[in-house]
């Protein structure tokens, strides 16, 4: 089975790229396919693509129900 979660992103990189954070990793994905992504924005993302935006408030629910099951642990919701 495979999940697409919300990550935080940090920073913008070049060539359609982004920095994010999930669970204290940091990651560098693409958001391609996602149009205005901005810091501070949540991205579901999926093996390294970013798939689409997310409101903080859905972000941080889905984040808090993933940490409850044991996937994350419960900082990531914070």
């Amino acid at each position: 089975m495979c999940l697409a979660i919300p990550a935080l992103v940090s920073e913008l990189l070049p060539d359609d790229m982004a920095r994010v954070s999930l669970d204290g990793v940091t990651k560098d994905i693409s958001v391609a396919m996602v149009d205005d992504v901005a810091p501070g924005d949540y991205v579901i993302i999926h093996v390294g693509y970013a798939l689409a935006k997310i409101d903080a408030e859905e972000a941080e629910k889905t984040l808090a129900l993933l940490a409850e099951a044991g996937a994350l642990s419960a900082g990531a919701a914070e």
